[in-house]
């Protein structure tokens, strides 16, 4: 089995970007090694900020996080100012998402990348949740199973 070590993460300034992250996640501070500047996002894999002149392609990275770090964040995340949203389609400004009977917020990091945080992984609530995932009932819909995953 391969196992993710480090994901090469694009930016306009790569301290710049490795600061926020981790200013706004309370992670453990950046470390530079050449012209990476690394980010520990788990025990075993770190995101490696990189500057760039060319045209950056938004990436969106979810974290699973508990309830106070959600609250952490959050608060982390309203302090700034930032602008956050309930969905990916950034549709819905100013709100939180309840999926999975958990919650949700999407924002965006310096360079463009969207950011997620939450507190019940995808499709964790099942159809029995309050606030299910709507990936759920279409998926439901249009197979007749829910799909597992193991």
């Amino acid at each position: 089995m391969a196992l993710l070590n480090h994901h090469i993460v694009w930016s306009r300034d790569a301290q710049a970007s490795a600061d926020f992250l981790t200013e706004i996640m309370g992670l453990d501070p950046a470390v530079k090694l050449g012209h990476f500047v690394m980010v520990r996002v788990t025990p075993d894999i770190t995101f490696d900020f990189m500057s760039t002149d060319r045209e950056i392609m938004a990436q969106h990275y979810a974290f699973l996080v508990t309830e106070d770090e959600f609250d952490l964040i959050f608060t982390r995340v309203q302090e700034r100012g930032l602008t956050y949203w309930s969905d990916p389609r950034h549709h819905d400004e100013g709100n939180i998402n309840r999926l999975d009977d958990g919650r949700g917020v999407y924002f965006n990091d310096p360079s463009g990348h969207e950011l997620e945080i939450i507190t019940r992984a995808y499709g964790s609530g099942g159809l029995e949740a309050e606030h299910p995932n709507p990936l759920l009932t279409e998926e439901l819909a249009e197979s007749g199973t829910l799909p597992t995953l193991s």
